[in-house]
C-alpha cells in the first residue's frame, strides 16, 4: 500500500512537471482528450436535460390515464393516416356510456378544444385555447386554482355560462384588476369568470394552462357543433388497476358502443403517455450513438497525444529508469509509474473538458428558459473515460520503459 501511494504521488508530481516544463506540447496533446470529453459529455448533458424535461411534461399528462381518441399517437414516418381519417370522433354519448359501464375507471371526462379570441372591454387575447370540459375534468387533468373555484355539478349539468381562465389570460385582460365575477366575451357571448388557474409556465412541448379558458361542456356545445372538432375521452384508472387492464376493458366497451363485429378493426384509438416515452427513448438512443461517434474521434486523437507524451517522457528519462532498475526497482514499479502518469495526464484533459461543460450549463441555464444540469453520472462517466484513455494510451510506453536494460538505459542517457 505504501509503495502504491508513493507511486501515485511521484506520478502526480511527474505529470505536473511535464505540463510545467513542456507547456505547449502537453497542452496541445491534452486538447484531444478535452475536446473528446466535451463532445461526449455535452451531448449526454443536453439530452439528459431534455429527457428530464420531456418526462416531466409527460408525467403531467398522467401515467395512469388513458385517452380515447380518433387518432393513435405514434412517432415515425410510417404513420398510416389513411386508415384513421374516416374514423368517428368520440362523443359525449360515448363518454357517458364508458362512465356507466366501466368498473375499473376512477374518473371519466370529456374534452374538446377550439382556438378563439377572448375579450374584456378594450383588452383582448388572440388564439386562446378554449376547452369544453365535463365535470370530472379536474380529477383526470392536473391543475390548481389560485383564485376562485371550480364548476359545481349543477353548473356543469345545466351548462351555465361560466369560465375558468389561465394566469396569462387574467394578466392580459385584467391588468392590476380582479377577474372574479367579471364577464369576458367569447363567441360573442358574455361569460362570467369564476376561477383563475395558478401560473405554471410552458412544458417541453409548449403546452400550458396559462393561456386557456375552461367552459362547461354543456354550455360549450351550445356555441359550436362538437362534430366539427377533435374530441377526447380521458379515463383515469383506479389506484389498484394497471393501464393494461383498463385498456382491455375500454376496448371492449368502445367496441360494444360502436357495435363492431368480432372481425372488424377498432375504429378508435386508446392512447397513453408510455407511447411518447418509448418513442423518445429510441430517439435519444440514436443520438447517444452519434455523440459517441463524434466524441470518439477526438478521444482517439487525444489517446495518440497521451501516447506521444509518454514515449517522449520515456526517452527523456531513460537514464533515470536505468538508475532506478540498477538500485533494485522491479519492472512493475517502472510500469506502474508511467501508467499512473499517463492516467493523470489524461484525467487533467478530461477535467478541463468537464469544467467547460459546467460553464456552458451555467451560462445557458441563467440566460435561457432551458435548464441544463451536469449530473453526477455524467461527471463520473467523463472521469472514467478519461482514465481509461490514459490507461490504454500509456500501456505501450510504460511496457517499453519497464523492459529497458539498466546498463543500456544508463549508457543511452549519458
Amino acid at each position: 500500500m505504501i509503495l502504491i501511494l508513493r507511486l501515485i504521488r511521484e506520478s502526480i508530481v511527474l505529470a505536473f512537471q511535464e505540463i510545467v516544463v513542456n507547456k505547449v506540447r502537453t497542452i496541445l496533446s491534452l486538447l484531444g482528450i478535452t475536446i473528446g470529453i466535451f463532445c461526449v459529455i455535452s451531448v449526454f448533458t443536453v439530452f439528459d436535460s431534455m429527457e428530464n424535461a420531456i418526462r416531466k411534461s409527460i408525467a403531467s399528462l398522467g401515467s395512469n390515464v388513458l385517452y380515447i381518441q380518433k387518432w393513435p399517437w405514434s412517432m415515425g414516418s410510417d404513420y398510416p393516416w389513411w386508415k384513421y381519417w374516416q374514423r368517428p370522433e368520440p362523443t359525449l354519448s360515448d363518454m357517458h356510456e364508458v362512465e356507466k359501464r366501466s368498473n375499473l375507471a376512477d374518473a371519466v371526462s370529456f374534452m374538446v378544444q377550439v382556438n378563439k379570441t377572448v375579450k374584456y372591454q378594450n383588452n383582448y387575447v388572440e388564439n386562446v385555447g378554449v376547452l369544453g370540459i365535463s365535470h370530472d375534468f379536474d380529477k383526470v387533468w392536473k391543475f390548481e386554482l389560485s383564485e376562485g373555484r371550480y364548476f359545481s355539478s349543477t353548473e356543469s349539468v345545466s351548462g351555465r355560462s361560466i369560465a375558468i381562465i389561465g394566469a396569462d389570460i387574467s394578466t392580459n385582460l385584467f391588468p392590476g384588476g380582479d377577474p372574479i365575477g367579471k364577464k369576458i366575451k367569447i363567441f360573442g357571448r358574455n361569460i362570467e369568470v369564476i376561477g383563475i388557474i395558478t401560473k405554471e409556465g410552458e412544458d417541453f412541448f409548449g403546452n400550458s394552462n396559462d393561456n386557456v379558458v375552461y367552459l362547461p361542456i354543456n354550455y360549450f356545445k351550445t356555441l359550436i357543433d362538437l362534430r366539427d372538432l377533435g374530441s377526447t375521452i380521458i379515463v383515469k384508472a383506479k389506484p389498484s388497476v394497471t393501464n393494461e387492464e383498463l385498456r382491455d376493458e375500454l376496448t371492449g366497451i368502445m367496441r360494444s358502443i360502436r357495435k363492431l363485429k368480432p372481425s372488424a378493426e377498432d375504429n378508435f384509438a386508446i392512447n397513453e403517455t408510455d407511447i411518447i416515452s418509448k418513442g423518445f427513448e429510441s430517439l435519444f438512443g440514436v443520438i447517444a450513438v452519434v455523440g459517441w461517434i463524434i466524441g470518439g474521434f477526438s478521444l482517439l486523437v487525444g489517446g495518440f497525444g497521451i501516447a506521444n507524451i509518454m514515449f517522449v517522457s520515456v526517452k527523456e528519462r531513460t537514464n533515470i529508469i536505468g538508475i532506478q532498475k540498477a538500485l533494485g526497482a522491479k519492472n512493475y514499479f517502472v510500469l506502474l509509474q508511467f501508467l499512473f502518469e499517463a492516467v493523470f495526464l489524461s484525467l487533467i484533459g478530461g477535467v478541463l473538458g468537464l469544467l467547460i461543460i459546467l460553464a456552458m450549463t451555467l451560462i445557458i441555464s441563467n440566460t435561457t428558459d432551458f435548464t441544463l444540469v451536469l449530473t453526477e453520472g455524467n461527471i463520473l462517466l467523463g472521469i472514467g473515460v478519461s482514465a481509461l484513455i490514459g490507461l490504454v494510451s500509456g500501456i505501450v510506453p510504460a511496457f517499453t520503459a519497464a523492459k529497458l536494460d539498466p546498463v543500456e538505459a544508463m549508457r543511452t542517457g549519458m
